[in-house]
């Protein structure tokens, strides 16, 4: 079956002692990226051309997923080959149960390919696979290559330069898997008849995307074992903090099945509300939120605005809010927390990510954990002011208004925050 366009999946099994997995593209020109910008994972999430997109991790039970999509009609001509590739953050892939990578039709959600890898040791990279031209038409080969040297020793083998490697290379060299005539093992993904075979002619010399800084892989994701971090010692010290919240809806239900009230029939029914109490140091104290229009303001007190509203939830959109960190000095504290607007009454089911991406440092994550109360309002974070570095804590806490209090109120009550609360609407 044709396929103009396909999800990636990269799945395990989530337990005790699991690393951090992570999947990433490579668009290869001849075996090489033509530029950093070629480079497709959590720290740069969106091709140039649009034709790869990073869509982040899922949970289902007791497992994980990390996708990307690929619009295949969009990839670039030069481009001969799309790798496909995992790293481990936090240990080995022996460690990682149940690791596949699976190719389904995007639109149709058909699976077109898989492989699962079962013999993983030591390694902290992977190439699973990879998306190759051949006569026109796109193919799925697995390949299965470890790397011991993670994922800045399987980048910088095709090209790539990392800022501030952490080790001595020691890279496996990739060597390109035989093409036979009629390859085994392999899937069609063809988004168009095979053409036939052109007269020899010398290749263009295929164009780079714009030149980018040296990519940085570092990271930095909250637990409850570490759910503090300093945004000074992340390189977060200037420019801006963008913070996005995605979700999804882990069941569909219809009817009455949920087990706190009326269960989501699907995503455009959902509507959370991204929020933030804020108290600055001269002593003011309000909120930004869509809720009664106030939004905030990015280079004037609050120093923290509010993008518009979405009701997706899609990793690439979501709910975001930008903090000011040139101003941070002027912020006492800041609490970001979400609120149901309408949609579902409670937080359960619903499976949802929150990312601080400061303009010059590691990104900082954390996924919230499964709601088993009644909730319409979670506190996500803390940003506290500490000699004019801002330290970010993962809250995750899980709050149960009383009857006939607001969700904008209840928070207030458990943060001390002391402000007074009228109704409002968007």
């Amino acid at each position: 079956m044709a396929a103009q366009a396909v999800r990636v999946e990269l799945g395990w099994r989530n337990s005790p002692g699991t690393p951090d997995v992570d999947g990433s593209a490579l668009l290869l020109v001849s075996g090489k990226v033509r530029s950093d910008a070629d480079f497709v994972f959590y720290n740069q999430p969106s091709h140039a051309s649009g034709a790869v997109r990073h869509e982040g991790k899922r949970t289902a039970g007791d497992g994980m997923t990390d996708s990307l999509a690929i619009e295949l009609a969009r990839v670039e001509p030069a481009i001969d080959r799309v790798v496909l590739a995992a790293s481990a953050d936090g240990g080995t892939f022996g460690r990682v149960a149940g690791l596949y990578v699976r190719i389904t039709d995007a639109a149709s959600g058909r699976e077109l390919a898989r492989f699962d890898s079962t013999d993983a040791t030591i390694e902290t990279a992977f190439i699973l696979g990879e998306l190759y031209r051949r006569q026109g038409a796109w193919k799925f080969r697995a390949v299965g290559q470890g790397y011991d040297t993670g994922l800045e020793g399987l980048a910088t083998d095709f090209g790539i330069s990392v800022d501030e490697p952490q080790q001595p290379q020691r890279t496996q060299p990739y060597r390109r898997p035989p093409t036979p005539q009629q390859p085994q093992n392999t899937t069609r993904v063809d988004h168009r008849p095979p053409a036939p075979p052109a007269p020899p002619m010398a290749p263009p010399v295929p164009s780079a995307p714009p030149a980018t800084a040296p990519v940085r892989l570092s990271k930095v994701t909250l637990t409850k074992d570490a759910p503090s971090v300093s945004l000074a010692k992340q390189g977060g010290t200037s420019g801006v903090l963008r913070v996005n919240l995605n979700w999804q809806v882990r069941k569909q239900f219809k009817g009455w099945g949920s087990k706190f009230g009326r269960a989501v029939a699907n995503h455009s029914d959902l509507d959370l509300d991204l929020c933030a109490l804020y108290e600055l140091t001269d002593g003011r104290k309000g909120v930004v939120q869509a809720l009664g229009n106030a939004f905030g303001a990015l280079h004037q007190p609050p120093y923290i605005h509010l993008d518009g509203d979405d009701r997706t939830g899609a990793v690439d959109t979501g709910e975001n809010l930008t903090v000011n960190l040139d101003h941070k000095g002027k912020l006492r504290r800041v609490l970001i927390f979400v609120t149901i607007y309408e949609g579902a009454r409670s937080f359960a089911d619903l499976h949802a990510t929150v990312t601080l991406q400061p303009q010059h440092g590691a990104p900082i994550d954390f996924s919230l954990d499964e709601c088993t109360v009644p909730s319409t309002v979670c506190a996500l974070a803390l940003l506290t002011n500490n000699g004019g570095d801002l330290t970010v804590q993962r809250e995750a806490r899980y709050l149960v208004p009383e009857r006939g209090v607001s969700p904008q109120r209840t928070i207030d009550y458990a943060y001390g925050w002391g402000m007074n609360w009228t109704p409002g609407r968007k």
